[in-house]
């Protein structure tokens, strides 16, 4: 079978007929009309196209008379059509599946190629901040789900010739749009070929989890180490100031997060805020967060490893053994908080909105108060668990947040049956996890800490003040 188009415009309808089963799918519009002294149609999607354009380009076919039509489609394309966006097509499956993206594809007898407008719009929420990445100061803008929208988010920062914009199409079916951001003059140029090829190799059919499915594709190996690879954001400022360092960001249509890569777990932990505020107010953010990081990690299985090993625990420290009566182990009280909080985090999700609040007030109570006076959970443990439970908010990352988490439910159990010695493994494991992983270039997860770089170690701990370059 042919896969361009024919010049003959009634076989060109009977191909896109059967392909696009217009009789059957009633949001596909399909429209016959005349231009000149010949027939035409066109093709769209109910809902992706701007009425107002539309009718303008209509009266513009409307008024053409036989002596203004030109012979060559690329002509007419080029010096007469009133419009901005439009790219010639004659292959039958992408025309098909720029139909499908929202397109409208008109098509005139003789015509060897079809011409494409682009003025599709689409349904789309307001670029207000994200929930997730609220900053105390700076914009209040985020990326949606519209993936033009997103790029001309970056752009407006980034007002350089130097930035590129590269779009792949990924998925069988589903032709999913991904957008490679990146510098020019700053990108690793082996690393961007690498991820390049990566893309082109991809063989899937749908991308059904945006971001998620994509980065399995990318990185399909060791999945059983839960420490990120990439860095997700829904803030423009964010993504720009990565792809000004000279890091990659991959925007995909429908989702209003981008990845970036390659990052280290320091890039992770980095926030908006360490940089909205002056020096010493965002290094004191930035070394919080990390303090509090390691005290989420450790700070539960430190206690339970006292709790069996009292003569470890200094006079002064004595208040931080259980006083009352331990009616379950400590270590499975711990265990059940950990899967309770996680339950509770699920519930808070698919609770309506006006039911948030009661609901919290009773979970509260009855998690809380009652809790402890039921004799299933001591009320030390309880506090331990909810200082955890606060304290993983202070990370942006949920997968960080994690991989901290199923790394301390290990120093737990292993502590439990081994004590110190399962202890001491534990964080060995810990440590060789995050030695073993590797960032998406190959390059060391623990950078600039391993391999040492003590001018980048600093960098990454303290905030310093912006160097000007006044050339």
């Amino acid at each position: 079978m042919d896969r361009t188009i024919s010049t003959d415009l009634e076989e060109n309808r009977r191909y896109l007929q059967e392909k696009l089963r217009t009789d059957k799918n009633f949001d596909i519009i399909s429209r016959t009309t005349m231009v000149a002294d010949r027939q035409a149609c066109y093709y769209f999607i109910d809902g992706f196209v701007k009425d107002d354009i539309m009718e303008k380009l209509l009266e513009f076919f409307y008024s053409v008379t036989p002596e203004d039509l030109p012979d060559d489609s690329t002509q007419l394309s080029r010096d007469a059509m009133p419009y901005v966006e439009v790219e010639l097509l004659e292959e039958r499956e992408e025309i098909v599946t720029s139909i499908l993206s929202g397109v409208m594809c008109f098509f005139i007898d003789g015509y060897s190629k079809c011409f494409a407008i682009d003025c599709r719009t689409y349904p789309m929420r307001s670029v207000e901040e994200p929930d997730k990445d609220k900053v105390l100061r700076g914009p209040r803008d985020g990326f949606v789900e519209t993936i033009v929208f997103n790029t001309a988010l970056i752009r407006r920062r980034i007002r350089s010739p130097k930035l590129s914009m590269e779009m792949v199409n990924i998925g069988k079916t589903s032709h999913t749009d991904v957008v490679l951001c990146y510098m020019e003059d700053r990108i690793d140029r082996e690393f961007l070929e690498t991820v390049k090829t990566r893309l082109q190799e991809i063989r899937t059919d749908a991308l059904t989890m945006n971001q998620e499915s994509l980065a399995e594709c990318l990185y399909p190996r060791k999945w059983y180490n839960p420490f990120p690879k990439f860095k997700y954001t829904e803030r423009p400022d964010t993504a720009a100031a990565e792809v000004l360092d000279g890091k990659i960001v991959l925007l995909t249509d429908n989702s209003p997060a981008v990845m970036i890569l390659p990052v280290s777990v320091f890039d992770i932990m980095e926030e908006a805020d360490d940089f909205y505020f002056p020096p010493v107010t965002g290094t004191y953010l930035r070394l919080t967060r990390m303090m509090i990081a390691v005290l989420t990690l450790l700070l539960t299985p430190t206690w339970l490893l006292f709790l069996q090993n009292p003569q470890w625990i200094p006079e002064r420290f004595s208040f931080i053994a259980v006083r009352d009566a331990v009616n379950v182990p400590v270590f499975v009280q711990l265990l059940i908080l950990e899967f309770a909080i996680d339950g509770l985090k699920l519930a808070a999700i698919n609770t309506p909105g006006m039911l948030t609040t009661p609901l919290s007030v009773i979970a509260g109570l009855v998690v809380g108060e009652f809790a402890v006076q039921s004799g299933w959970f001591n009320s030390e443990s309880m506090l331990y668990m909810a200082f955890v439970a606060i304290a993983n908010y202070t990370q942006a990352s949920y997968e960080l947040g994690y991989a901290l988490k199923f790394m301390r439910i290990l120093l737990l159990i292993l502590t439990a049956a081994f004590q110190l010695y399962g202890y001491v493994i534990g964080l060995v494991v810990v440590f060789l996890m995050m030695l073993m992983n590797k960032t998406v270039s190959g390059k060391s997860y623990l950078y600039p800490l391993i391999p040492f770089d003590g001018k980048q170690l600093a960098r990454r701990i303290f905030r310093s003040r912006i160097r000007f370059d006044y050339e």
